[in-house]
């Protein structure tokens, strides 16, 4: 649309003809300054006390006030580009995930119920993100490549189900797989967020030797370790007795992966835990500013300008002709 920045010029309209009727000094002492520019313009010709203004006298002083005023075309909206990140996460959907030690609404579920959950309401803060999922067991496979489709990358997090890729763990395949997805994009924030409940025990690759090419690669990984410390479980003869569910989880090889790709380890123990930890990495990758918008403008002055030119040259030459 078209727009005037400085609309009020528009009241130094009249000032030629103010100017022309101002009473004037006849003093001995002071040069009356005449104009003939003005006398030419607006049709006061010396001698002469009245004569009425066409419209073309008017018309050079009109579109100079337009060019003065700065008309402007706005152009439609157009979004500015959010710098957001590239973040992979890779979750660990091996046999002993199906272990119901977590709650949700104070109901016993799997871990990976919890998982789906808390991951899923992580994904849907994360606007200006491209989200990519690897979902791992005995191998790990690259569930959905990085995007801005958050809907879809939740979708097939909550189809994800356990022993789908095996009952074993490749932590070290997950890490890999996301180095060389990592290796396709250009430099800039790139993050892997590992989750799993035990150790590497499956994959062509060594965790620690995984951490070290993400480095690399500048892919900050940070890892989670999920799973209660203790449950209370039947004992084989009636009776009750308190188990460490976890006992199996690399907490050691965790930190060390965390450490070496500069990120962090966290445990989580219950659902509660979990939360914490996904709204602490909100705060340690922080979300991508809001959606921000600007309007291209094009400066329109010089054609009012040219115009008032050209009007000023022919509405003097049209008098000469008089």
């Amino acid at each position: 649309m078209y727009s005037l920045y400085w609309p009020w010029v528009f009241v130094l309209l009249p000032l030629p003809w103010l100017i022309k009727r101002l009473p004037r000094v006849k003093q001995a002492s002071i040069t009356t300054i005449e104009a003939p520019f003005l006398n030419d313009l607006f049709g006061q010709k010396k001698g002469e006390h009245q004569q009425r203004a066409s419209w073309l006298n008017w018309l050079p002083w009109l579109l100079l006030l337009l060019a003065v005023s700065r008309p402007q075309w706005i152009g439609d909206p157009v979004a500015l580009p959010i710098e957001g990140r590239d973040l992979m996460l890779a979750i660990d959907i091996s046999g002993s995930m199906e272990q119901k030690d977590m709650q949700i609404n104070g109901q016993a579920v799997d871990r990976l119920t919890a998982v789906k959950k808390v991951a899923g309401e992580f994904i849907d803060r994360r606007v200006g993100d491209r989200i990519g999922l690897i979902l791992f067991g005995e191998n790990a496979y690259l569930q959905a490549p990085l995007t801005f489709d958050r809907k879809t990358v939740n979708t097939l997090l909550f189809e994800a189900a356990i022993g789908l890729a095996g009952k074993s763990t490749a932590i070290g395949d997950s890490i890999g797989l996301a180095v060389k997805k990592a290796r396709e994009t250009e430099d800039g924030n790139r993050v892997l967020i590992v989750l799993t409940d035990g150790q590497n025990t499956a994959g062509a690759i060594e965790p620690l030797k995984a951490a070290e090419l993400a480095r690399a690669e500048k892919l900050k990984i940070y890892t989670i370790g999920v799973g209660a410390d203790e449950l209370v479980v039947n004992s084989f003869f009636g009776g009750q007795r308190r188990i460490n569910p976890s006992s199996d989880l690399d907490e050691a090889s965790l930190r060390r992966i965390a450490a070496i790709t500069e990120g962090k380890y966290f445990r989580a123990r219950d659902t509660r835990e979990l939360e914490q930890i996904y709204a602490i990495l909100d705060e340690l990758e922080p979300l991508a500013a809001e959606e921000q918008f600007y309007r291209p403008t094009d400066e329109l002055y010089f054609w009012p300008l040219l115009a008032a030119l050209i009007a000023l040259f022919l509405t003097l030459w049209l008098r000469r002709l008089q």
